[in-house]
């Protein structure tokens, strides 16, 4: 299908809203052994959790927030060997699992504001679009349309370019795209790492870009 795009704007960002919970707090909080912060404010349970924190080698706290998050998807190795590649900004191909890679992103940036830059700041990118027609918009075709705009050196255009062309499934989207939300009219806003897409990766502003679905081979 043929599909009309407007990129209207697109920003970094170094946080994300609601990636935490007063309860994330609190829960973290007794992971570091702080208690009874129930009633405090979210102002008032970040400043404590950020105290408990630094009490922590930083490794050691990478550990404990990554286990709380992530202990049903990692083992206890692996969290250990990520905990150290975060202060590295280095985590490796053997553990950097697309389906992660949004909730590493939050990590991250509670531990680079509770340790006041010892671990390297990450970014994300928020992209708000029209697109016509507005018709059967998923993750995928997003992904599929932005292929035409994106410069040559964009890692899902280096690591996906047969899903980008519709010769293969591209399940990968669902995990690249962090969030796609609907706005008004033809209206959507998308977010991602900026690993993923940089804000000067953008070629043109407004474009038209012809989406190939897959069709996989009848049996």
């Amino acid at each position: 299908m043929k599909y009309h795009i407007i990129i209207t704007k697109v920003k970094t960002v170094d946080e994300l809203k609601n990636a935490w919970t007063d309860d994330d707090y609190v829960a973290l909080l007794d992971q570091f052994g702080l208690e009874d912060a129930g009633n405090a404010t979210t102002p008032e349970l970040l400043e404590l959790l950020a105290m408990a924190i630094s009490d922590f080698e930083p490794e050691e706290a990478g550990a404990i927030v990554l286990n709380y998050k992530l202990s049903d998807h990692l083992n206890e190795n692996q969290i250990a060997q990520i905990s150290h590649e975060m202060l590295l900004d280095k985590i490796s191909e053997e553990y950097a699992d697309i389906s992660l890679h949004h909730q590493l992103f939050n990590i991250n940036q509670l531990l680079y504001k509770a340790y006041n830059g010892s671990f390297p700041s990450a970014k994300a990118t928020i992209v708000e679009f029209e697109i016509t027609p507005n018709k059967d918009i998923t993750k995928e075709v997003v992904l599929k349309a932005f292929d035409k705009t994106l410069a040559n050196n964009n890692v899902i255009k280096r690591l996906f370019s047969k899903q980008l062309a519709g010769k293969e499934e591209f399940d990968e989207a669902e995990s690249i795209v962090w969030d796609l939300t609907a706005d008004e009219n033809n209206s959507y806003i998308l977010t991602t790492s900026e690993y993923w897409i940089s804000k000067d990766e953008f070629k043109d502003a407004e474009f038209d870009a012809n989406v190939i679905e897959f069709e996989p081979e009848d049996d």
